[in-house]
């Protein structure tokens, strides 16, 4: 890569353009304008700033404080990790959860549900110990 075609990239990013227009403008691979980009700090969501625009402030979904948005990226919704987990721990209804398994309980062949792991064996402890040990459990000896 030309150091003309660099300098054209830094222009082309500060205009809003996107990685495949400048690859298509400058006849590169996309993933050379990509690599470029983010080695030098132009990566990310790119959007023309103009004097006129203002910092988007936005309040945390969960106790409305503000919530400090950096340039260039995916929008925050909270503004820590404790209102994101409080939030979606009192929201469930609202989880997308993709990730569900019907399984069969070795032990005892009763129907389950698993969450995000579809080789579950065992419906409860009390199965798996009985499957495992034959329901003796280990007193620690």
């Amino acid at each position: 890569m030309t150091d003309n075609q660099k300098t054209l990239i830094q222009i082309y990013r500060e205009k809003g353009m996107s990685y495949k227009e400048i690859a298509d403008a400058l006849v590169l691979s996309i993933n050379t304008v990509k690599t470029f980009c983010k080695r030098n700090g132009l990566g990310g969501v790119r959007t023309i700033a103009s004097a006129t625009d203002e910092v988007m402030v936005k309040a945390c979904e969960c106790c409305g404080n503000p919530v400090s948005q950096n340039p260039g990226r995916k929008q925050k919704r909270f503004c820590s990790d404790s209102c994101r987990n409080h939030w979606w721990n009192t929201h469930m209804e609202d989880v997308d959860r993709r990730a569900n398994y019907e399984c069969v309980c070795e032990c005892c062949g009763k129907t389950f549900s698993s969450y995000g792991n579809k080789k579950r064996k065992y419906c409860s402890h009390s199965c798996y110990i009985n499957g495992r040990f034959g329901g003796v459990e280990d007193a620690g000896e």
